[in-house]
């Protein structure tokens, strides 16, 4: 991982001076992570992949901006999460972002190809990360799907980290409950 944090060090300083072969293998390296966090957050296939083609070309027109390429991946998703919530603004109001295409938000891991947890759960946590607020579902994504760390979280969010770990562990605590078995619930 570090080996390759210094190659991406290096692809940014060659992008920044122009290269376009360097963006390029950045983008290679980053759009499937990029595409995946916009998914879940707009939870439309086709919003997330216009957005991430607006976040790589944004990313490119500044990359000059970016001072220390070590936060290249902050940096990245900030641009996402600024591309996200202005897509969010220009919507009209009658459109319901909170339509879920389940068959678009893929939740479970696989190994090998296949599937580790059935669809059927699968479809509960897409489902209980839909009933979280825009901000708490951000906050999941970012650290237990992309695994940002608090302070980058922060960064991204332009928010204080003890608000970043408020939305979290509230967000965790509510898909507990939501995607505890019913019986444990108290329902029979």
């Amino acid at each position: 991982m570090i080996f390759r944090a210094v190659e991406d060090a290096d692809l940014i300083r060659q992008a920044a001076q122009g290269a376009v072969e360097p963006y390029n293998l950045l983008v290679s390296r980053w759009e499937k992570r990029v595409y995946n966090y916009l998914l879940r957050i707009t939870r439309h296939r086709e919003d997330a992949l216009d957005l991430t083609q607006d976040v790589f070309l944004k990313a490119y027109q500044n990359l000059r901006k970016l001072d220390d390429p070590a936060r290249f991946a902050p940096w990245l998703y900030r641009i996402a999460h600024n591309e996200a919530c202005s897509m969010f603004r220009k919507r009209k109001p009658e459109t319901d972002v909170d339509e879920i295409e389940p068959e678009s938000v893929g939740t479970g891991i696989t190994v090998g190809g296949s599937s580790v947890f059935p669809v059927e759960l699968s479809l509960a946590v897409a489902s209980a990360l839909g009933r979280l607020s825009a901000d708490q579902r951000e906050a999941v994504v970012l650290k237990i799907y992309q695994g940002f760390k608090f302070e980058e979280m922060a960064e991204i969010l332009a928010c204080p980290v003890s608000t970043v770990k408020s939305r979290l562990y509230t967000a965790l605590e509510l898909l507990k409950v939501e995607l505890a078995p019913v019986k444990a619930r108290g329902v029979s």
